[in-house]
This record gives structure tokens, sequence and C-alpha cells, in this order.
């Protein structure tokens, strides 16, 4: 059973990171469930301090994945439209069979939003940027977090690999 578990466990952990770039799955939250879900075994143990720690980081970089983009997009001149735009764009590109989808989305995405929220071009170009550096800035916190949280799953399977295997 321990070894189902653990298996489970870095299913969600790895999930997790390609949740750091997906908007459906909350990345970290998904990271932290594979950690809990290793804490669940009988053979690795983990202190709930520990635990709780890194869940409360996990919340915090979900709560700034919707503040962080909102922010770029207000300190550049952006409005409500560039943000759905964003969102809208994230998804077209990351169903697009085009390379960099995923990066060229959201820019595009936000673009189109202020244009059909504002008539200069210019407003809604540096607004799209904006938009896009937050975009940017939140999915790299989330990356860099589910990332910490593969290398504290690895630290505690390499720790306990005698008793686990």
């Amino acid at each position: 059973m321990d070894i189902f578990l653990t298996i489970l466990a870095a299913f969600f952990v790895i999930l997790g990171i390609i949740g750091s770039f997906l908007p459906v799955l909350p990345g970290p939250l998904t990271g932290w469930i594979g950690l809990l879900i290793l804490h669940l075994t009988d053979v690795i143990p983990m202190n709930w301090t520990f635990l709780i720690i890194t869940l409360v980081v996990a919340i915090v970089i979900w709560i700034l994945d919707y503040i962080i983009p909102a922010m770029g997009t207000k300190r550049f001149g952006g409005s409500r439209a560039g943000m759905i735009g964003t969102s809208i764009g994230l998804v077209l590109g990351l169903l697009s069979p085009i390379p960099l989808g995923i990066i060229i989305g959201p820019f595009v995405g936000a673009l189109v939003g202020e244009l059909i929220n504002k008539s200069e071009f210019d407003k809604a170009l540096k607004a799209a940027f904006g938009s896009f550096l937050g975009f940017l800035a939140s999915t790299f916190l989330k990356f860099m977090v589910a990332l910490f949280f593969l290398g504290l799953f690895i630290v505690k399977i390499v720790e306990y690999q005698d008793v686990l295997f």
C-alpha cells in the first residue's frame, strides 16, 4: 500500500508542476496534495508543522495567481476586458497547435480584450503587455513553488528509500 501511495503522491506532485501552466489546475495546491498523500504512508513520516506551512504557501500562491495578473494589467492601464481576454487567450493558446501558444495566447487575448474596450491601439498594447507580464510572473511563481514541492518529495523519497523499497 505504501508503494501505491508513493506513486499516487508522485502523480500529484508532477500534476502540480503541469498545473502551474494550466489555468484549470491549481498547481501548488495539487502538488501539496501529493505531499499530503506521501505523509499518509506508514513509511515516510512528515511533521504536521511542515505540512501546514507548505499548505499556507500553496494557498497564498493560489490567491496571488488571481491578484498578480490583475495588478500587471492595472499597472499598465488595463481594464477588466484585458484580464478576460488574457484568460480566453490562455485557453485558446493551450488548445492551439501553434508553437508557444501558451505564451502568445494571453498577450493576443489581452490585446483583443483591450481593443474591444478601448479605441486607442497604443493604450491597448500597453495594457496587454502589463497583463502578459502579470501572467508570466504568476506562472513563474507557481512553477517555482511546484518545483520546490517536487524537491521536497524527492528528498523524502531518497531519505526513506531503504525502508520504502
